[in-house]
């Protein structure tokens, strides 16, 4: 059975095949290592998993996991283009792991694998996910979800169109504290939920509110052409991206600070912070309709820059307001994070009036859409609860805020069709072409 062929996953095919295996009363017959036992997980609960991408971030546990059962690995495939990151990974995880420096080799050829874990650039992250789908694995993709707003929407219409589980790689709106803000993020959404704040509402994500942009991400338009290292394919790390000549500070962890592959610091942390106020602001289902920004103009059209504030809003009147410090005028300080006309909430979950929050803690907790552990979406097919498309819109936040930057303007927003009405420089921003023969 081939990837690409497939109509059940091997996760539903061993559930069935033990259903009925069950039915005839036939286990005795099954080998202790497929029923498990203690040290040992049957295959049929074991996720196996296949990294894309095998630099910094995927050596957290959620991505390259080791093989400490080499009888029965969960890490099965790993990729990079860069020799020398791929056997580092690959001493990392061990035994039961085969090296790849193609992905889509890793993809045709694995059907044995559950989750594709794609901890790419994310210039490659679209790409990917929709080969990934098509071929039937699921996903865990890394923040940002897509470099640009089409590619995301492209990312949606695939993994909905298949039916796979997809998750983004953030967890912040299930967590009990937002960064160092000190704040619940569900005692905040039943604090919006309940009304008492009034409307509209207003979020301020900055340094002072406990929200620091990594402003050092930042490009070098004056670096040198460098010989490529002989352990870089360099060609097949660029993809989908324009072609520019090799320098030192191009490639892995500094990609974060050149348009082609990511958007400085504002897209490296805006999906772990604003995903949360998307979910606080039960906005999952929108985008906003307006965003302005103060930042230096024009940006450099390689290289991300400095940037001070963004504001975007909303159709209803809610304002997100994003503050770097780092540059221009700014608002004065110890503002709230969040507020409405009739109370607000700063830093450390000090609030006007003092009692604002009395009482919802008792409340329950506001549901989430989806399962919050992703191996039990895997085997069980619900779907997760930062899916594919609420970790779409608050990505388009972060791609909201950088078209903003990078056009020096206010800009108009159509949520629904996804485009700024008549803003053809802008729209240019929404769907980038992608350099031969890549294309989703």
């Amino acid at each position: 059975m081939s990837n690409s062929g497939r109509d059940l996953t091997r996760r539903e095919i061993l559930k069935k095949g033990a259903a009925a295996t069950a039915a005839l009363g036939l286990f005795h017959i099954v080998p202790p290592h497929v029923l498990g036992g203690p040290g040992r997980t049957p295959p049929s609960e074991k996720i196996t998993h296949g990294v894309i991408g095998c630099g910094g971030i995927s050596f957290n546990k959620s991505h390259l996991r080791s093989n400490i059962f080499p009888d029965n690995p969960e890490t099965l495939a790993i990729c990079d283009v860069d020799s020398k990151r791929l056997a580092a990974a690959l001493k990392h995880v061990g035994q039961g792991c085969t090296p790849y420096q193609d992905w889509r080799r890793l993809l045709e050829e694995r059907s044995d694998i559950d989750v594709i874990h794609i901890c790419t650039p994310p210039h490659w992250h679209a790409l990917m996910t929709v080969a990934a789908a098509r071929a039937g694995f699921d996903v865990w993709c890394e923040k940002p979800m897509s470099r640009t707003i089409y590619e995301g929407i492209r990312m949606v219409e695939e993994v909905e169109r298949t039916g796979v589980m997809f998750r983004l790689n953030t967890w912040f709106r299930f967590r009990s504290t937002l960064y160092s803000l000190g704040a619940d993020a569900q005692l905040l959404k039943k604090l919006v939920l309940s009304g008492r704040l009034g409307g509209p509402l207003r979020v301020r994500v900055s340094p002072d509110t406990g929200f620091a942009w990594k402003m050092f991400w930042t490009g070098d338009p004056a670096l040198p052409t460098a010989p490529i290292p002989p352990e870089l394919d360099y060609d097949s790390w660029l993809g989908p991206a324009p072609y520019k000549p090799y320098t030192k500070k191009r490639t892995h962890g500094n990609f974060r600070g050149y348009w082609d592959y990511d958007g400085g610091g504002l897209a490296d942390m805006g999906q772990h912070y604003l995903d949360p106020v998307q979910w606080i602001l039960d906005k999952d289902h929108t985008s906003p309709t307006e965003i302005s920004a103060k930042a230096p103009w024009p940006q450099h059209p390689d290289a991300c820059g400095k940037w001070g504030k963004v504001t975007m809003k909303y159709d209803d009147g809610t304002e997100l307001i994003l503050e770097s410090r780092e540059w221009g005028p700014l608002d004065p300080p110890n503002l709230p994070y969040l507020e409405g006309p009739n109370g607000k909430v700063f830093r450390g979950m000090r609030t006007e009036p003092a009692d604002l929050l009395e009482g919802l803690a008792e409340l329950p907790n506001p549901p989430q859409e989806g399962l919050t552990d992703f191996d039990e979406s895997v085997k069980t097919r619900q779907r997760f609860a930062l899916h594919e498309s609420n970790a779409h819109r608050s990505c388009t936040l972060v791609n909201l805020a950088n078209i903003a930057i990078r056009t020096g303007r206010t800009l108009r927003f159509d949520p629904i069709r996804q485009t700024f009405p008549g803003d053809d420089e802008a729209n240019r921003m929404v769907r980038e072409p992608m350099r031969a023969p890549w294309r989703i």
